[in-house]
């Protein structure tokens, strides 16, 4: 249960961190420097999440560690992507022209496969510092959040 209510709580503040930067993106809240300390501080919350469902041996978590944080650091760009995403659409909103949906379903589309591309660069190299099931089960976790993020983001973002 006490792993659950982790996850709920990571996946929580990964909803709020996009909301944030989507609400910064459009100007209405949080200067850069707030924002950076939540960030911070959801990447610290992420990676303890990680650190305590993934069982690393001493010897695993010392090359797990850096691919980890490189692979964040490229998801991340993508989740700022998906904040400029949400921005561009509360801007159309009102006044949704076709032009500007096909724009939006294209970045959004172009997201998706970028999302993908990234996981399956990333896989050997987290097969080089681990074995299958904890590849495994780091994909699982990070599956998790994703869906919750987005499970968040339905439930806020209005159709067309």
């Amino acid at each position: 249960m006490r792993e659950k209510s982790r996850v709920t709580v990571v996946i929580l503040i990964w909803a709020v961190i996009v909301g944030v930067m989507a609400v910064a993106a459009l100007g209405l809240a949080t200067p850069a420097d707030d924002m950076q300390i939540v960030v911070e501080k959801l990447r610290a919350d992420k990676k303890l999440l990680v650190s305590q469902n993934m069982q690393l041996t001493e010897s695993e978590a010392k090359a797990f560690w850096p691919v980890y944080a490189k692979y964040q650091d490229e998801l991340f760009l993508l989740r700022v992507r998906t904040a400029k995403l949400i921005q561009d659409y509360a801007e159309a909103y009102e006044n949704m022209t076709n032009d500007a949906a096909k724009k939006l379903l294209e970045e959004y589309l172009n997201l998706e496969a970028l999302g993908l591309k990234l996981r399956q660069a990333y896989l050997p190299e987290f097969r080089k510092v681990l074995p299958e099931v904890k590849v495994a089960r780091y994909y699982q976790i990070e599956n998790k959040i994703q869906a919750a993020l987005m499970y968040e983001l339905a439930a806020k973002i209005p159709l067309m």
